[in-house]
């Protein structure tokens, strides 16, 4: 076997359904030869039951609870194999690890696929991703610093937005069609080499959801191997359909994992400028949220479970 695909599902039956019958066309008409596992995070929607009434050719491994992200992708990694004491040999080359919520353009995963193979200096490539109308969508980015916090959290110029300050790289990039060097790649569609996986180990399992991707492709950077974008591999993200059914929770679950991450990787005086950065921002968070419901924009329901989610984030 050239490659194992791992996807995590929560909930999301009909897109999960959608994302496996693309990546099945590409694979049968274009290969490598391929397994595809999927993580089932005990949805509630009969998701399970689908994808082995529609795809019996699909292993489907069936957790009675929600692992999150990174500990779901890690199951499906270890049944592989990786992680325990087995030859080399054994294992798939690489390991595509995929959502959900993603569409398999013609192609992609060969181009993904012979690019990582073709460079043994290169440890993870990511394609090239769209939204669901077909716009661009950044799929790469820079190593994440107090100012990309900062434009999560107050109203800077737009100008900037699209610039490295904001951890974006170039859209010439994108458009040159040569594969580019990244910091990172997003966790959606992010095709690891084997020989990474067995030095630097998996997720790290602390991040529940989110930020697990940055702080894996930091560990792989720091080993020694290369990260790529390959724009000629293109794959639509619908984006965010798992975690947009909890969005306090999920607002709450990423700057949890973002303050793991810094004080995991970076220096105690940057980790405590971010704090005090958040915490303005969420006050900030918090007015909006009371002049929302105040003009009837959210209910005070949802005005009162933000706050919440805005307060605990601000005590991290």
């Amino acid at each position: 076997m050239d490659l194992a695909v791992v996807i995590v599902t929560w909930n999301v039956r009909d897109l999960v359904l959608a994302a496996l019958r693309t990546l099945q066309d590409d694979l049968d008409a274009c290969g490598p030869a391929a397994e595809t596992w999927v993580v089932d995070n005990a949805s509630a929607d009969g998701t399970v039951e689908a994808i082995r009434a529609r795809f019996p050719q699909v292993k489907v491994i069936a957790s009675t609870v929600n692992l999150g992200f990174a500990r779901g992708n890690n199951l499906g990694m270890r049944t592989i194999g990786f992680g325990a004491n087995v030859p080399a040999d054994s294992l798939p080359h690489a390991v595509f690890l995929l959502n959900p919520d993603t569409l398999i353009q013609p192609h992609a995963v060969r181009t993904l696929y012979d690019t990582l193979m073709a460079d043994p200096q290169v440890g993870i490539v990511g394609a090239r991703l769209a939204y669901e109308d077909g716009s661009f969508q950044h799929s790469a980015f820079r190593f994440p610093g107090v100012i990309q916090a900062c434009y999560d959290l107050f109203p800077l110029p737009a100008r900037f937005y699209e610039t490295p300050l904001n951890g974006r790289y170039p859209r010439r990039l994108y458009d040159s069609n040569i594969p580019f060097p990244v910091d990172q790649v997003l966790g959606a569609t992010m095709m690891i080499r084997r020989e990474v996986i067995r030095q630097t180990g998996m997720f790290d399992e602390q991040f529940f959801m989110y930020c697990e991707e940055i702080d894996w492709c930091m560990r792989v950077r720091r080993a020694g191997w290369d990260i790529r974008c390959v724009p000629t591999a293109r794959i639509t993200h619908l984006g965010g359909k798992s975690t947009s059914q909890v969005r306090p929770e999920s607002f709450f679950n990423l700057w949890q994992s973002r303050f793991r991450l810094y004080e995991k990787h970076y220096a105690p005086l940057k980790v405590a400028l971010l704090r005090q950065v958040v915490r303005l921002g969420m006050r900030r968070k918090i007015a909006q949220a009371q002049r929302e419901a105040a003009c009837g924009m959210i209910t005070a329901n949802q005005r009162d479970a933000l706050i919440a989610a805005y307060r605990k984030v601000a005590a991290l």
